[in-house]
């Protein structure tokens, strides 16, 4: 007989469409009838509940978070209060990802970080939309409306106010498809580019005092995106060993086969660097750059110097290697 999901009645939300076809993509629920009741006495009657009935317990299978001193957050590490979305992927969401990546390898240590990756890049922010859970202090008026996210266009799902109701079994299937595309391009991205990505960076990181002795400057010999990575591995390793030396400059080739210099940034997202390649280089380009600089084949330095090019790798680490030792 095939197991019973149920959730509530009525206008729906992001949290509960997601939280069902999550669960749907379990072996166990996979054939399951989704229930849509406030009814407690159908609910009852339900396998797994979500998003109603008042209690969250993992050993009944009921997954509420709507009742008064309900507090759960996805670990110690967080502060926001779980959703639906939220409880089902705490206790589901490894094999949610592994039922996604089916056709995948993916090992222990891969779906742990897959794991926590996707809540905090999707499931939080469900999460905290639910919950009525501001991003940034309600003082600070927002320069623009946002009303393009994922809960956003869940919610027009629903019927307008002026509009029949129909058939609300339907509207939430489609919830449900809508909320799945978008979870499974998430995992997809994060386990098949993302992922590979962090191993780049891994391998850079822990090779960079072969590169250069001061152990300041990363080499990639592919390119990907490396920011976030970094910043992550390189904090680790700092609280590892406060005086590990920090990154000045990272160099990877680009798309034309030359390659770059790019200083580090002070912090995740500012646009001031740790140590800016030199002033004396700034703004100026090709034999004039090699010139001024002593390295042959440069192509160019950004006039705020967070950035550079050579045609060579060794051109690119002779540059970065002078610059050490230049302001």
């Amino acid at each position: 007989m095939p197991k019973t999901i149920g959730t509530h009645s009525g206008s729906f939300h992001c949290d509960e469409a997601l939280a069902c076809y999550m669960l749907r993509q379990l072996d166990e629920y996979k054939d399951a009838k989704v229930v849509r009741s406030r009814d407690p006495a159908t609910l009852d009657t339900c396998d797994i509940v979500v998003d109603v009935g008042g209690v969250y317990s993992h050993e009944t299978k009921r997954y509420d978070h709507h009742q008064r001193g309900f507090d759960e957050q996805f670990s110690e590490n967080y502060k926001t209060k779980l959703s639906s979305a939220g409880l089902v992927y705490k206790h589901y969401g490894k094999d949610v990802i592994r039922a996604i990546l089916a056709d995948e390898p993916v090992s222990d240590n891969e779906a742990d970080t897959l794991y926590k990756k996707i809540y905090e890049s999707f499931i939080e922010g469900i999460d905290g939309i639910d919950n009525g859970i501001s991003q940034y202090p309600e003082s600070i008026e927002p320069a623009y409306r946002e009303s393009t996210g994922l809960s956003a266009r869940i919610g027009r799902l629903n019927p307008w106010w002026n509009q029949p109701e129909g058939d609300m079994d339907a509207r939430f299937a489609q919830a449900m498809g809508l909320t799945g595309s978008e979870l499974h391009e998430r995992v997809r991205y994060y386990a098949l580019a993302w992922l590979p990505g962090r191993k780049i960076v891994e391998e850079g990181f822990n090779s960079r005092f072969d590169i250069d002795k001061s152990g300041q400057i990363v080499l990639f010999e592919q390119f990907c995106p490396w920011k976030e990575h970094l910043d992550v591995i390189e904090e680790e390793a700092i609280a590892k060993d406060p005086e590990a030396p920090k990154l000045f400059y990272v160099l990877y080739p680009d798309t034309s086969n030359s390659w770059r210099v790019q200083a580090v940034a002070e912090r995740p997202g500012s646009f001031k660097s740790r140590h800016a390649l030199p002033e004396a280089w700034r703004g100026v380009r090709d034999e004039a750059l090699s010139e001024r600089s002593g390295v042959e084949g440069c192509i160019f330095v950004h006039q705020s110097g967070f950035i550079g090019g050579n045609k060579t790798r060794d051109g690119a680490l002779e540059l970065a290697r002078k610059a050490l030792t230049m302001d």
